[in-house]
């Protein structure tokens, strides 16, 4: 009964030194090496102890992609707190922040994102991963209304853009693209992003012939 006292004295957080472990053997061995009785091994608890915060595997995966969410809009929050106002300033420090985030958390991400379309995904979990979709849209209404970004639906823009910004941070991480050009390559990403974002140019008048007197 002593030693009991001790373990969980000594974890203080239990989960969240569950969780902490968990994103550790993700990363150094991926996803099918979690088990909720080794991680209690190698904590020094007893097996049933995580039971008491995770029924299972699957519950304790949801809760490390709740995490990474959490921690991914942090990290896009904080990007938006020094830069300029203009849609330009804001989505580039929105994707050097996410293509940041990938690279640091591949694994992470990847679980990610693939746990975010399970249909038993908790509300907790899909409300988590909204938060780059949310800030984003912000952002395309806030460029609409400054006549920034081309007028229409905010899906229109958003889907776009959201699309080549993932597929690069995945390319990236995938180790497909050159490491030494990846600042440059992101660079022209969103410049191409931006490009693409543009309110339509218009055209020009067209005069009627005139007519000889």
């Amino acid at each position: 009964m002593q030693t009991r006292k001790t373990r969980r004295y000594h974890h203080g957080d239990l989960r969240a030194a569950l969780l902490i472990r968990a994103e550790e053997t993700l990363r150094e061995k991926g996803p099918a090496a979690l088990s909720l009785r080794e991680l209690a091994r190698e904590l020094c608890v007893s097996h049933a102890a995580p039971s008491r915060h995770f029924k299972d595997k699957q519950a304790l995966l949801d809760a490390l992609a709740q995490v990474g969410f959490e921690r991914m809009a942090e990290a896009l929050a904080a990007s938006q707190a020094t830069v300029e106002e203009t849609f330009a300033d804001r989505i580039g420090a929105l994707a050097r922040a996410y293509v940041g985030f990938a690279a640091s958390n591949a694994e992470l991400l990847d679980l990610m994102f693939s746990i975010k379309h399970d249909p038993a995904a908790s509300e907790a979990l899909v409300r988590a991963s909204q938060s780059m979709s949310v800030l984003a849209i912000r952002l395309i209404e806030e460029g609409q209304r400054r006549g920034e970004v081309r007028a229409g639906p905010v899906d229109s823009v958003a889907v776009p853009l959201f699309t080549t910004l993932h597929g690069f941070a995945s390319l990236a991480v995938s180790g497909t693209l050159s490491t030494e050009s990846t600042d440059s390559d992101l660079e022209n990403v969103i410049a191409y992003t931006l490009r693409g974002c543009a309110p339509d140019t218009p055209q020009p008048d067209e005069h009627p012939c005139t007519l000889p007197q």
